[in-house]
């Protein structure tokens, strides 16, 4: 069984969030071949030398789960992609590229946190292209930490501003996109969080039968992809 989750935006003012996510990982996890976590796995993070003590209880349950057997697969988000591989090395996950393709249930499946995809928000795709450039990460990482606090919550506050006055359709994945991505990686299923609208969508990709899973955000439930001998289950989960 492999398990794969996105969009949990954990952050201490939601703590149902949190106990949701590690009943996660002592119950079902514990189980799984390996973990996929899709990016914005934290609602922010501005260093891997500025845990706060909640982040790094998040990244000791990491570990444990690790240690337990687990592989755990971690992909930036946009909210989370100055994660790097101290954080990851002391969590005992590996982090992956964006996009990534790996085999799962015996075919090649195509990963992605989703935001490439919805090429309309011109706006946003220009500034994740400037966040992104090797030169302004460096610049970011090398901030003094109150500074990048400071330009986090400014951040958060401008993205959550935009998605309310942005027509649906621009925060959503390009409809384009979708099969032109997935032909240029040979793959006929792509998973991917980032839009929080979890479905299933059938399509057709080179005249060929293909299909991509959008995985949902952890707000009033929870939501995992489960993969095992009878295919791919999206699903639901109430916090307890």
């Amino acid at each position: 069984m492999i398990l794969l989750i996105s969009d949990l935006h954990l952050q201490e003012e939601r703590p149902d969030i949190t106990r949701a996510f590690l009943d996660l990982l002592d119950g079902r996890a514990r189980h799984a071949k390996a973990l996929y976590i899709l990016g914005d796995f934290f609602d922010a993070w501005i260093g891997d030398d500025a845990m706060t003590p909640f982040q790094q209880s998040i990244c000791q349950a990491l570990r444990t789960l690790s240690d337990s057997g687990t592989a755990i697969y971690l992909m930036h988000g946009n909210r989370d992609f100055l994660i790097g591989q101290d954080f990851c090395k002391t969590a005992g996950c590996t982090l992956l590229t964006d996009p990534s393709v790996v085999e799962l249930g015996g075919e090649p499946v195509l990963l992605m946190h989703g935001d490439t995809l919805c090429t309309r928000d011109v706006a946003y795709m220009k500034l994740r292209r400037y966040l992104r450039n090797p030169l302004s990460l460096w610049i970011l990482r090398h901030l003094p930490r109150s500074t990048r606090q400071k330009l986090a919550r400014k951040l958060r506050s401008e993205s959550q501003a935009q998605v309310r006055m942005k027509n649906t359709e621009i925060v959503d994945v390009t409809p384009d996109e979708v099969p032109k991505v997935m032909s240029e990686h040979s793959v006929r299923t792509l998973i991917h969080g980032h839009t929080h609208r979890p479905a299933l969508h059938k399509l057709v990709v080179e005249g060929q039968p293909a299909r991509r899973i959008v995985l949902g955000d952890w707000d009033r439930r929870g939501w995992a992809l489960q993969v095992d001998d009878q295919g791919m289950h999206l699903a639901p989960f109430e916090f307890s």
